[in-house]
């Protein structure tokens, strides 16, 4: 099967239209981009490999933009501005913060969502309105809960 030409942005988002940028085309990003396009709404997702656009799903039809999302020139091209969501999933903390920070001051977008891999920066970003990921928590969760599973409603506690 031939690969997919990944589109770059040449105009901004349709500002009458709600829709989300992801920042980082990983595992995670292309995933969450594509299940959003998926369900309808308009995305907008930035990586600065074009290559990594390839990870997105074949039926993705929101816009693929290449660039370096912290530069505001990038941001301003994917229409940051009149997003209403902004989700920073690169695999640098401090690469995310910085997005993340540049959405909620710089351009008021309503929702920001940062992953950090360092669970100890979570609390100052909360303090900001912006929402935090860490795969580092929720692993740490799952495991507890795989574990220590709840008994089930109405078994007898130990």
């Amino acid at each position: 099967m031939p690969a997919r030409k990944p589109r770059n942005l040449r105009k901004t988002p349709k500002p009458d239209k709600s829709f989300t940028i992801v920042v980082g085309c990983g595992r995670l990003g292309a995933h969450i981009a594509s299940e959003l396009a998926e369900a309808g709404n308009g995305v907008v997702i930035i990586d600065s490999n074009r290559e990594a656009f390839r990870k997105l799903a074949p039926s993705f039809d929101g816009i693929a933009l290449t660039g370096d999302a912290t530069e505001i020139d990038v941001l301003e091209e994917a229409g940051l501005g009149d997003a209403s969501a902004l989700i920073a999933v690169t695999e640098r903390d401090n690469t995310n913060i910085m997005i993340a920070e540049m959405a909620r001051v710089l351009y008021d977008v309503p929702r920001v969502i940062a992953r950090l891999y360092d669970p100890d920066k979570e609390c100052v970003y909360q303090e900001l309105g912006i929402g935090t990921i860490s795969p580092v928590l929720l692993s740490t969760k799952e495991i507890e809960h795989i574990l220590n599973p709840e008994p089930p409603e109405g078994a007898p506690e130990r």
